[in-house]
């Protein structure tokens, strides 16, 4: 099989990459990241403009790609720079109003594809380890539609977003798969508190509170209590774009921890000269091209495999980023020795992003886990 990337995705990967390396250089981009707002929206607008959301969704909803090189190819842009802006909740939104919103919701897309409106995704709760089942979150019928009450954690840019989709239970116990319902949610709507606060390695999330918050009929995304196959089906693209993410930043920090190694000297020599640091950085490129191995197979794996065989790859793509992430940044940081912590070095935030990485959409031992009961079922 042929996983050489199409002239017009080198072309985007090329665009992306010059525009970060112009644009988003890290002293810019920590200024963003752990600034008030999170993010750039003025920034945001031009990746849009690149084509950078638009290469996110199919040609048939207003986007040119959709597929999971594409995906791939943006997120890995990203992943080297650091990016922080909110292009994750924009495919996940997108992606479950293409999979279950009517002709009416999608046209939402427009916005989201235009980055002029930021999407959400509110889903995990106070409490919650990762589990798409578990919502405690309720949405009961109301004459004129629904009335939503409940609290999500973790909301990334939930505090800024024009758009969320919210999960909400109505019917069944907080752990059933069944019962469980998409809604899409005004961002100002009334009745919403938001209790914002900046990530560690950049941007912002939000805790959110759902108080008699009134919805009309059509905010309802798909059918009434089928919502959980939309989360799973919308959490492949997630784990696929935070792999992606991932091997980004893993190339980058290798590279800087390859480059010190060749010109930092002790002893009137290079320290990389030195057999046993020459074996540490030899086992780590070795585990990033595993990476580079799992993304391709996730990317492969959301065009065309369904079902288990979808969500094995997928787990898998998401436990090996989580595992091999956390060795490149403790390997990277150790091999500059103590500089390898300090705010004005790049790679100390690298090393922030790659374990935190981890946490979102379940971290490494949720997915082999997941993949296990996936491979006995």
């Amino acid at each position: 099989m042929n996983f050489t990337h199409t002239e017009d995705r080198r072309m985007l990967a090329d665009s992306l990459n010059r525009f970060v390396s112009e644009q988003y250089g890290i002293e810019q981009r920590n200024h963003l990241a752990y600034g008030a707002e999170g993010h750039s929206p003025a920034l945001y607008a031009q990746f849009a403009e690149l084509g950078a959301i638009g290469a996110l969704f199919p040609e048939a909803v207003g986007g040119f790609g959709g597929s999971g090189f594409d995906i791939s190819v943006v997120f890995e842009a990203l992943g080297r720079g650091l990016v922080a802006e909110p292009l994750l909740g924009a495919l996940v939104v997108g992606q479950a109003l293409i999979a279950a919103g009517t002709e009416a919701q999608k046209r939402q897309l427009d916005d989201i594809i235009a980055g002029s409106a930021i999407a959400a995704l509110a889903h995990d709760e106070p409490g919650s380890h990762y589990e798409l089942n578990k919502v405690t979150a309720t949405a009961a019928r109301t004459a004129t539609g629904w009335v939503l009450n409940g609290a999500k954690s973790v909301v990334a840019f939930g505090e800024k977003a024009d758009l969320l989709l919210v999960s909400a239970r109505t019917a069944g116990g907080m752990f059933d798969t069944a019962g469980i319902s998409l809604f899409l949610v005004d961002g100002k709507a009334a009745g919403i508190a938001k209790r914002g606060y900046s990530r560690m390695e950049g941007g912002r999330a939000a805790e959110l509170t759902f108080e008699n918050v009134q919805l009309a009929e059509d905010a309802l995304l798909g059918a009434e209590g089928q919502g959980h196959g939309v989360l799973e089906h919308v959490q492949g693209f997630a784990l696929l774009a935070l792999a992606a993410e991932a091997l980004g930043a893993m190339d980058v920090a290798k590279q800087n921890t390859l480059e010190y190694l060749q010109t930092r000297k002790q002893f009137g020599v290079a320290i990389g000269s030195f057999q046993a640091l020459q074996h540490r950085m030899a086992d780590l490129l070795l585990e990033v091209e595993q990476v580079r191995s799992t993304v391709i197979n996730a990317a492969d794996a959301i065009d065309n495999a369904q079902g288990t065989q979808r969500e094995k790859m997928l787990s898998a793509a998401k436990y090996t980023v989580g595992s091999v992430g956390t060795l490149v940044a403790e390997e990277s940081i150790q091999m500059h020795g103590g500089i390898g912590m300090t705010w004005e070095l790049p790679l100390a935030h690298y090393a922030k992003r790659l374990i935190m990485i981890d946490h979102q959409f379940g971290d490494e031992d949720h997915h082999l886990a997941r993949f296990m009961a996936l491979a006995q079922a």
